[in-house]
């Protein structure tokens, strides 16, 4: 750990056990032996460490944390998006992986997609996978009922909640695409920073869900009201399509990294891009390097690069395309690619299709006192996805499916029931032994891979806190530029365009959530756990 953090942690310790941390205003976060919940969200965090504190585990709190968040950041997730999480156990030290996402309409084909393909029309909402996902989660590894863990949600949305400055920003971003359905009204008129907001459709929702369990929403009421808004704006879903969905309990991938092992959730999901970027730039000795150096960013960048080269092409739905996971990541691929760096110039292919920036996701992570923790994600896609909103329940529906390729012969070309390339990865760390190093995750469209790498660089090559690996200041690679946050030294960036990136510098205010808004929970091997929460949101690590 860096040894500013560190005292500064220290000296704060005893004020931060109460009141938990703030990203952007208290830069660590708290320190305990008991459990911590780390959301985007302070009242997010708070729902989770009450379910922490009456006994539950990680899962439980984090399902708690995700329908808190469903009300309290409901233009970036919801009832209408997908999820997926790694959960780790302590008593087996093992990681498992769940996919919480939905399959396009049983009646979608390309040439229908490809008459009529925007962002919000009907066509992308593919089925919703979180309410699904979250019950999956807790009927194999929770301990508690879903009327409890869903109770602390209830509340909120029944008495109100402070919206944050970042959330209110997004959400007045975001009020145009909430006016295309009667449903938007629920969500409208955008809330002012610091304003009370209220969601009793949501809470009815929950309460379906805590009543009825995946049927209220995949068989019931709420279903019926999605399938008729999808419709009434063109697309083809139907209440079958909705009966047909499961979760699938997906085998993690990985990779090794200096002594520890960093998880990832397999494709459809893009996480095998940051470890492609981690095993390519292991053979390069970043320590030498300066952390905020040009020489150290033109590595990382061009890792990245070379990354997203491979997985924007070969990252689709593994039950409908063969997906070359295994041979991707393998030491011996990444010593290949890794011959293409050149310290000198860059060189980025972005002949497969480069990424294009977003934050439009939650990330979190809770670990509890047993040393269990769970890394969960969960998203609409682009802001409130559709916007369009099942009247009456209180969530807006995710757009994935424009994720989908329209090329044929595409791996991740639209087809029914497919799932399509999908932005969202919780991250974990183990080290050698299994034990339980961190779960973490950077929200963020395609920013996310890209953040994974930038704070794993941080903890395990710098040594950084959580919160100060969060702090530092990021790039994000799109299909043109390399966007530079403010705070780098300005010499980096020069020096950066003088290799032959074409930068974006100093990107600063609100537009800093291009870079992704992280978490992060360290467990030494005494159990002591040290919690982070990016300042680029309105979040808090919060001890249980």
């Amino acid at each position: 750990m860096d040894g500013v953090s560190r005292r500064h942690f220290v000296a704060g310790a005893a004020a931060l056990a109460a009141a938990g941390c703030r990203g952007g205003s208290v830069v660590t976060g708290p320190e305990s032996r008991g459990g911590a919940v780390a959301t985007s969200q302070r009242v997010a965090s708070e729902a989770g460490a009450e379910i922490l504190r009456a006994g539950g585990n990680a899962v439980d709190a984090a399902v708690a944390a995700a329908a808190a968040l469903a009300l309290a950041e409901p233009c970036s997730t919801g009832l209408g998006g997908d999820m997926f999480a790694l959960v780790y156990d302590a008593a087996s030290k093992k990681v498992s992986g769940i996919n919480g996402s939905g399959r396009a309409p049983a009646a979608l084909t390309r040439e229908i997609a490809a008459r009529a393909w925007t962002a919000g029309h009907g066509n992308t909402v593919t089925v919703p996978g979180a309410c699904a996902g979250w019950c999956d989660l807790l009927a194999r590894h929770g301990t508690r009922a879903m009327k409890d863990v869903l109770a602390p949600a209830i509340r909120l949305a029944e008495e109100g909640f402070a919206v944050g400055a970042h959330t209110a920003h997004s959400w007045d971003l975001g009020a145009g695409q909430l006016r295309r359905s009667p449903g938007g009204k629920d969500l409208l008129p955008p809330p002012r920073a610091g304003e009370r907001f209220r969601n009793p459709a949501l809470a009815r929702s929950f309460r379906a869900i805590a009543d009825g369990g995946r049927d209220a929403y995949y068989k019931g009421e709420i279903g019926r009201a999605v399938v008729k808004v999808v419709r009434e704006n063109g697309g083809l879903l139907s209440e079958a399509d909705l009966a047909a969905h499961a979760s699938t309990w997906d085998e993690p991938i990985s990779t090794t990294y200096r002594g520890l092992r960093v998880w990832e959730c397999p494709p459809n999901g893009q996480g095998i891009t940051a470890l492609l970027a981690l095993n390519i730039l292991e053979g390069v000795d970043l320590r030498s390097t300066g952390p905020l150096g040009p020489e150290r960013w033109h590595l990382l960048i061009e890792a990245t690069r070379l990354a997203f080269a491979d997985t924007r092409w070969f990252v689709a739905d593994p039950a409908v395309t063969r997906v070359p996971a295994n041979e991707l990541l393998s030491k011996s691929y990444a010593a290949e690619r890794r011959k293409l760096l050149d310290p000198k110039r860059a060189a980025a292919d972005v002949r497969r299709g480069s990424p294009v920036a977003g934050s439009d996701t939650v990330y979190f992570c809770v670990v509890d006192a047993r040393g269990n923790a769970c890394s969960f994600i969960n998203s609409n896609y682009m802001g409130f996805g559709t916007g369009l909103a099942p009247e009456g329940w209180g969530f807006t529906l995710q757009n994935r499916g424009f994720c989908f390729s329209l090329e044929e012969g595409h791996p991740n070309v639209v087809a029914p029931r497919k799932r399509p390339y999908h932005t969202i990865i919780p991250g974990m760390l183990t080290r050698e032994d299994g034990s339980l190093y961190a779960p973490f995750g950077v929200m963020g469209g395609y920013m996310q891979p890209q953040g994974h790498l930038q704070v794993v660089v941080g903890l395990v090559d710098d040594g950084l806190s959580p919160q100060a690996a969060l702090d530092r200041p990021r790039f994000c690679v799109d299909a043109e530029h390399v966007a530079l946050e403010e705070g780098l030294p300005a010499a980096t960036a020069d020096a950066l365009r003088a290799l032959g990136h074409a930068t974006k510098p100093g990107v600063s205010g609100f537009a800093r959530a291009l870079f992704g808004r992280g978490q992060i929970i360290r467990r030494d091997s005494d159990g002591t756990l040290t919690a982070g929460s990016d300042p680029r949101a309105d979040g808090a690590a919060v001890r249980a």
